[in-house]
């Protein structure tokens, strides 16, 4: 995509934060104070630089070449050796329930922990995989960001808890496509944005601008089963909700938590566990919480886009210019892989063509009509290919018309005998993005089967129907409009066109067992 090629950020300065005003009290007089006013005044230092800040400096992508000014950035030997060269053993599972231990170094990232999983299992590393903070007794997880270190985490975690191995397309999603995930309602700046989705961005990343998400969430009163829909707006210094409608005044507003010490989970089953009105829900926990759920901050959106709205905003406040370096600039292999040479690169959608070797050179099919019509005659020339090594004896172990009917088990997009609700959590586990899906058994035709797909960040299913043709066997979901002579002929026909679909098929759910 022509997104992810274009520099976000150029001819920036790294953004240096201010100095403290002359008449700041001590840090001793600060916290002696009641944490109400200290919110107050950090809203009333924000609602004054909403009137008088200018339009701010574009910060420097790569803030760890500006100096010595610019804030570290952990990489591996940046602690001390003695802190290096300690290791401890970390369990990691997958989503079947198998796990692995792995000897882990206290300076090892989640992406090279990933990276060595990735190795060891003998899939394809495509920069999708991450670590999943999962703790069942509180019923929430989050995705651990690639630059956090692993035993770190780890030391904040209860025994219930554990790190799971699994994908996530959706990890750098917003930096593709922003506007898919901050609604205009819900976005306001303290300066006029018309630099598009780049600006939109910027706004976010650098710490002179002040971005604000706003709108109504449900929120658990703390201490309390009872449930409050309330006006919320996220700032830099917090999460606040107003005492009086939608008003934004400082003395209207009060602090729900920070994100300083703390991290943003979604809840499992929010509606099953804490009573939550809808199943959109996101928590704030404090890094210090372990098994207690009375200091959880609990939250509920109204739909999807919503949640994702909020949590994704928490992240880019959180982290800033780490999450742009961490897509950007990807780490490179550690010395703990020394087998790998080259990067594996997985299949994208760009990479796939449809190609003609009738003539005497090959030559790629750019008109759909067309492709579509080399499909259907290569899967005609497969089937007669088929039958004519049966009739003469092949060794075949399988009939081709059996053939056709079980070889899609071998393919990882292909999940069995699950249910449509199970489908549909995959999905969201591994990223509402534009082309997600999965094949599975259909539950109500035992012939059938059907495609779950994401799109817009709503999950559609398609059923794929068996018909007979000229005594053949084939699958088709348009009603026997174009066929296949098996679903992996119909996956690879979908991911070069969307045909009925409202979208190609792009990336596909996988479960890797450790």
């Amino acid at each position: 995509m022509q997104s992810e090629t274009v520099p976000l950020l150029q001819n920036g300065q790294h953004a240096r934060s201010q100095p403290p005003p002359s008449g700041t009290r001590s840090l001793q007089a600060q916290r002696s104070q009641p944490v109400h006013i200290l919110a107050v005044r950090r809203l009333q230092e924000e609602d004054q630089q909403l009137r008088t800040s200018s339009l701010p400096a574009i910060p420097n992508p790569f803030p760890e070449l500006c100096g010595p000014g610019s804030p570290p950035v952990l990489t591996r030997g940046s602690l001390p050796p003695s802190q290096a060269a300690a290791k401890q053993d970390v369990r990691v599972f997958s989503e079947d329930g198998t796990s692995r231990v792995v000897e882990t170094a206290a300076d090892m990232t989640a992406r090279d922990l990933c990276q060595l999983l990735v190795y060891r299992s003998h899939c394809v590393d495509d920069n999708s995989w991450t670590l999943v903070e999962h703790h069942p007794h509180l019923g929430l997880e989050r995705y651990l960001e690639d630059h956090e270190l692993v035993v770190q985490v780890e030391s904040t975690m209860a025994s219930e808890s554990k790190f799971l191995f699994r994908k996530n397309y959706a990890k750098y999603e917003f930096f593709k496509n922003p506007t898919n995930f901050f609604p205009e309602q819900m976005v306001t700046w303290c300066q006029q944005s018309n630099g598009g989705h780049n600006q939109l961005l910027q706004n976010f990343l650098s710490s002179s601008s002040c971005p604000e998400i706003q709108g109504f969430l449900h929120v658990k009163e703390l201490g309390r089963k009872s449930w409050r829909k309330l006006y919320v707006c996220l700032r830099r210094s917090g999460l606040y909700c107003s005492t009086k409608g939608a008003s934004k005044e400082p003395r209207h507003l009060q602090l729900l938590g920070g994100l300083e010490e703390s991290s943003v989970f979604s809840l499992i089953a929010g509606r099953k566990q804490y009573g939550a009105p809808t199943d959109y829900g996101f928590c704030i926990k404090p890094n210090k919480v372990r098994n207690e759920t009375k200091e959880l901050r609990l939250l509920c959106a109204e739909d999807e886009q919503g949640r994702t709205c909020w949590m994704t905003a928490c992240r880019l406040l959180k982290y800033g210019m780490l999450l742009y370096q961490n897509f950007r600039i990807p780490p490179p292999r550690k010395a703990l892989l020394p087998s790998f040479s080259t990067p594996v690169r997985s299949v994208s959608e760009n990479s796939l063509v449809a190609m003609d070797f009738s003539g005497q050179t090959g030559r790629v099919i750019e008109n759909p009509a067309e492709a579509q019509s080399a499909a259907l005659e290569e899967g005609h020339a497969w089937r007669k290919r088929s039958t004519r090594m049966n009739i003469l004896g092949s060794q075949s172990p399988l009939h081709p018309s059996t053939l056709s009917t079980v070889i899609h088990r071998t393919q990882h997009w292909f999940h069995g005998r699950i249910s449509r609700e199970e489908s549909h959590r995959i999905i969201k586990q591994q990223g509402l993005v534009d082309g997600l899906f999965l094949l599975r058994d259909s539950q109500s035709n035992p012939k059938a089967f059907v495609l779950t797909l994401c799109h817009h960040q709503k999950i559609k299913n398609f059923q794929i129907l068996p018909c007979e043709d000229d005594g053949q066997m084939f699958f088709s979901l348009d009603d026997g409009n174009t066929k296949f002579s098996d679903l992996i002929q119909l996956v690879d026909f979908y991911q070069l066109n969307k045909g009925v679909l409202p979208c190609k098929l792009k990336h596909h759910c996988i479960r890797v067992a450790l």
